[in-house]
């Protein structure tokens, strides 16, 4: 028997349905799909487009990777960079020269240091009461001089004054007392660092001395803490020295702005028996673990103190970076050492009386100023981090033992 037209007529449609649901116009069914999802992701795009806060949000970073000055440099001809590889050259050599300059100011420092030296040690004997000044020494003139002139009546009351005070002269203090402890409790860089049972042994602080590393030795300063004898210590000096360094790094040539500080060396405190204000003693219980007896022990832990600071931490020579809180440790370090050679010791009269706090409070208080106008015009953006990239480099301090 033959087939049937029917039969033959249901397979033909069902391979004809097929063809259709696999094929639109010879196109495959997954090209279908794919054209009608670009479709939707094209609509899609237009009616973002559409909105203006999009548009500039992408223009702005159109514009800023455009107009970056590295972007800028990669699209310069090839001849072109290499001359500005020479620049980079030159700014180099610039650096080395610069260190050179900064060698040479230090050496002016030193040689201007000798000639205060004679002052400063005027200044310790009035301080101390060794020496008293002249009539001549002790004559100063305010600036409201004529505004403070007495009427005849108070010129009386003066005299008689004077002669109180003649009459008890005997109890007129030697020198200056605590005029340093004083300096502390004035700054507050210092005084925050001290404190209650260190206030006594500051009150021995006679003088503080800047030294300079001599020629031809690694650059360095030296502070130098003079106390009278005391109860607490024998150290008649207490040294901190600061090492530096004026040269461009190697890694990092450009980032060359003059001398840094890059470690410091403390002094060992020949403490008293129990005087040493660095450590404190703490009792803690033991348990045995297998009698189950309780014994109480003493043990020694470091204290809070103004005197950590002849015991400072190091600056890693072994390439190991610091971690972030022995970086900051280090730089406030450094930032105090350097406080005391630029600005108290040269104008320790002005600490003592507040008139350097106030003109230093002056200042501070423009410079935050004029960095909220700045902040306000550029909203956002974020200030750099100082960071401290200490290296060892050798120097001993003569005055006393190396910790």
């Amino acid at each position: 028997m033959g087939r049937e037209p029917g039969g033959a007529t249901g397979y033909g449609d069902k391979s004809i349905q097929m063809a259709d649901n696999s094929f639109s116009d010879g196109v495959p069914a997954d090209s279908v799909e794919a054209a009608k999802n670009a479709s939707n992701t094209e609509k899609l795009t237009d009616q973002v487009m559409q909105n203006p806060q999009v548009l500039a949000a992408l223009q702005e970073r159109l514009d800023n990777v455009s107009h970056t000055p590295s972007s800028y440099i990669e699209t310069l001809p090839k001849a072109v960079k290499r001359r500005i590889n020479a620049l980079k050259q030159l700014q180099v050599r610039c650096a080395h020269i610069e260190a050179k300059f900064y060698e040479e100011v230090h050496d002016l420092e030193r040689k201007y240091a000798a000639l205060y030296q004679p002052l400063f040690d005027k200044r310790r004997e009035f301080i101390t009461g060794d020496v008293e000044p002249t009539d001549a020494e002790s004559e100063w003139h305010s600036e409201n001089e004529e505004e403070d002139k007495l009427a005849g009546d108070m010129k009386n009351k003066v005299a008689i004054a004077e002669k109180e005070e003649a009459a008890a002269e005997e109890l007129n203090p030697k020198g200056i007392p605590e005029f340093w402890f004083t300096i502390f409790r004035n700054v507050d860089m210092l005084s925050e660092l001290v404190q209650e049972y260190d206030e006594p042994i500051l009150k021995h602080l006679q003088d503080i001395k800047v030294k300079f590393s001599d020629p031809g030795q690694p650059m360095s300063f030296v502070l130098e803490f003079h106390f009278e004898p005391n109860d607490y210590f024998t150290n008649p000096v207490l040294t901190k020295t600061y090492k530096m360094k004026s040269e461009p790094d190697k890694a990092d040539p450009f980032s060359f702005e003059g001398p840094e500080i890059v470690d410091c060396d403390g002094c060992t405190i020949d403490w008293k028996k129990g005087k040493n204000v660095t450590v404190k003693t703490i009792k803690k219980k033991q348990k045995h673990k297998g009698r189950g007896t309780v014994r109480t022990i003493t043990k020694q832990v470091p204290n809070e103190s103004f005197f950590n600071f002849f015991n400072p931490l190091k600056a890693s020579g072994d390439g190991e970076s610091l971690d972030e809180e022995s970086e900051f440790t280090l730089a406030s370090d450094f930032e105090i050492g350097h406080f005391f050679r630029e600005r108290i010791v040269p104008r320790a009269v002005l600490y003592f009386t507040g008139e350097a706090i106030e003109d230093d409070d002056n200042f501070e208080e423009g410079e935050e100023g004029e960095e909220e106008e700045l902040e306000g015009d550029e909203e956002g953006e974020d200030e750099d981090d100082a960071e401290i990239n200490p290296k060892k480099e050798p120097s001993q301090p003569a005055e006393c033992k190396q910790q």
